[in-house]
């Protein structure tokens, strides 16, 4: 079979498209050698490397498709697609080339969320139209529609009126460093090269007004006289990271709090980058705190579940599909609530264990290989005689 993927953001993306993306792709080389997968990329990217001998990098060649390499991506490629007699398209996220329909290529389109749909004021008019054009265009062309979480899949009918029949709940993985246990040595290397303090609580994920981080601070500030442990996050962001960093300071927690994404040690280390230095950064924390409102899955969830510490996450959306029983469970409008999940996480050893041994028996449901076995029975319902 000859699979080509939307892979902008696997080259491009460091943050949760871009996990979802890599790991898929390496994922499928892995476990089915036996087919080909092409990688669409406009343009020369740092966030993916492989030299797996069934992946292989396409990038326009065209100077027009050079200059235009947007215009490539969504609609110019398809030349490329039918000249190399591409079986299926997949694209990774929310997005199809227009016109791909009347190729006769088979498609799929995984749906993380519909959130500029659920939290339209958090995002400038036009990105809405935008987004509402090229999310609900991709749902009603692809042949089956991969939703990450059951409550993307309800988001789809409810906000698209989409058939049913044709999503396919296929749950996302993380990394596979995730589930190994990093060695003594290598945990020793990351705590001197990034300076970590004894004990600390690891925030990961872009610092916007969904995913919360301000309550979390909050939280941190009625702890100021139980708890010296510090937060170390990981994220850039825009308005609302400054608007967070601005309570920092007011407050007097910049001792408490630590920016990891905007030092200028790690701006450009490649490691950093890639998230190959996460794993030993996860499992060297007392706790992750993850107080998002809204999520199409939450992988740093998973991360976490899978690097065995204690999991922090909210009661909403479906951060419970994802962080199953062994997560600590929290409001997020509620300074109070994550106080106390904080303090107990830090302080309630044998609370801490129990939790994390259902989270990891928990973790097991989205193995690589369980992950990415959905995934490939998705394209088998759509090419049942090409294996």
């Amino acid at each position: 079979m000859q699979i080509a993927f939307d892979a902008k953001r696997a080259f491009h993306n460091g943050t949760g498209l871009g996990h979802y993306s890599r790991t898929l792709i390496r994922s499928l080389a892995t476990l089915y050698p036996q087919h080909h997968y092409w990688l669409l990329n406009p343009k020369p990217g740092r966030h993916f490397t492989d030299s797996d001998p069934v992946l292989h990098e396409v990038r326009p060649n065209q100077l027009l498709h050079r200059l235009l390499n947007s215009a490539w991506r969504s609609r110019w490629c398809k030349q490329w697609l039918t000249q190399h007699n591409i079986n299926l398209y997949h694209g990774l996220s929310h997005e199809l080339p227009t016109g791909i329909e009347r190729t006769g290529i088979a498609t799929v389109v995984t749906m993380h969320d519909l959130i500029p749909e659920r939290y339209p004021r958090q995002y400038a008019w036009m990105d809405r139209q935008i987004y509402h054009y090229k999310f609900l265009s991709a749902c009603q062309r692809a042949d089956r529609i991969i939703a990450i979480s059951e409550q993307t899949k309800a988001d789809i009918i409810q906000f698209y009126s989409i058939d049913e029949k044709k999503i396919r709940v296929c749950y996302q993985s993380c990394d596979s460093r995730f589930y190994k246990t990093i060695s003594t040595e290598e945990k020793d290397r990351i705590r001197k090269k990034y300076q970590l303090p004894e004990r600390y609580f690891l925030s990961v994920g872009s610092v916007i007004e969904r995913k919360n981080l301000l309550q979390g601070c909050k939280a941190l500030k009625l702890l100021q006289q139980k708890l010296d442990i510090p937060l170390l996050v990981i994220g850039g962001g825009g308005s609302y990271k400054r608007k967070v960093q601005q309570y920092v300071r007011e407050q007097g927690l910049e001792r408490q709090i630590r920016f990891l994404s905007d030092e200028p040690a790690l701006k450009n280390d490649p490691d950093f980058i890639s998230a190959r230095d996460f794993p030993a950064l996860y499992q060297q924390a007392t706790a992750l705190l993850y107080p998002s409102y809204f999520e199409g899955f939450g992988i740093p969830v998973l991360e976490g579940l899978c690097s065995k510490v204690a999991v922090i996450t909210s009661n909403r959306s479906c951060l419970p599909e994802a962080g199953g029983p062994g997560a600590f469970y929290i409001d997020p409008d509620s300074a109070e609530s994550i106080a106390t999940a904080l303090y107990t996480t830090a302080t309630d050893t044998a609370r801490v264990q129990q939790q994390i041994a259902l989270g990891w028996e928990h973790a097991q449901k989205f193995t690589p290989s369980l992950t990415t076995e959905a995934v490939m029975n998705v394209y088998r319902e759509l090419l049942p005689l090409t294996d």
